[in-house]
């Protein structure tokens, strides 16, 4: 690797710098969105069963010590689960667009290393065919294969390690936009659902206290009546 660096020229050492920021941001990137992905559904069913209770406190402390954008946004819907639903739902969209920079945080730098590995490689062809014309040019229009080929065979160390690191950096980038957009999917999911379950809890609280000062009137008109 170290040969190669040093025959490919001063272009390979850029390219080699673009190839270890693109192996630590996606280590980083995916260990983050695996501990923060979450199965939505079982979450929610185990957070219904506290909210229909009226159990908030439980359920906050459920959200709060679930890690990953989603239990986030859920956590800040149950904190002010008194709001109305329209308000409500603007808690949940406004907790989501705040968790939407976290998830697509150094997203742009893979993308830039996969545009410019390439033309760095671009670049060190055009130097290393830059210096066999030179070769030729300095021996009066006549040079030897040999002295052609350290030129042309930097241009393609170059252009193949641009190409080298630039094409699994592509496919990196594009796995992680899908893992995000994944997540983005379920955030937005999570807090509709989120939302019916606050209202819905709310309603049935207020049927039931609605029947017992009826049922409590109907007992004091049938003693009346006695």
């Amino acid at each position: 690797m170290i040969d190669y660096i040093q025959k490919g020229g001063l272009l390979m050492w850029p390219i080699l710098a673009c190839s270890i920021i693109a192996v630590g941001v996606f280590a980083e990137r995916f260990f983050y969105l695996h501990r923060a992905m979450i199965h939505v559904g079982e979450f929610l069913k185990g957070l219904s069963n506290l909210i229909q209770r009226r159990n908030f406190a439980e359920a906050l402390h459920e959200s709060a010590g679930t890690p990953g954008p989603v239990a986030r946004v859920i956590h800040a819907a149950i904190l002010r689960h008194d709001l109305s639903r329209l308000e409500l739902r603007d808690i949940v969209q406004e907790a989501g667009q705040l968790e939407v920079p976290k998830l697509e945080r150094f997203l742009g730098v893979l993308a830039t290393v996969a545009f410019l590995a390439p033309l760095l490689g671009l670049l060190g062809t055009v130097a290393g065919m830059i210096d066999a014309f030179g070769a030729i040019g300095s021996h009066g229009d006549y040079a030897t294969v040999t002295e052609l080929s350290g030129g042309i065979y930097k241009s393609l160390l170059t252009t193949a390690a641009g190409l080298v690191v630039a094409t699994p950096t592509f496919l990196a980038y594009s796995y992680l936009s899908s893992r995000v957009n994944t997540m983005l999917h379920e955030m937005e999911r999570a807090g509709i659902e989120i939302v019916h379950l606050l209202k819905d809890a709310e309603g049935l609280s207020g049927i039931i206290s609605f029947k017992q000062p009826a049922e409590k009137n109907a007992g004091h008109e049938a003693r009346l009546e006695r």
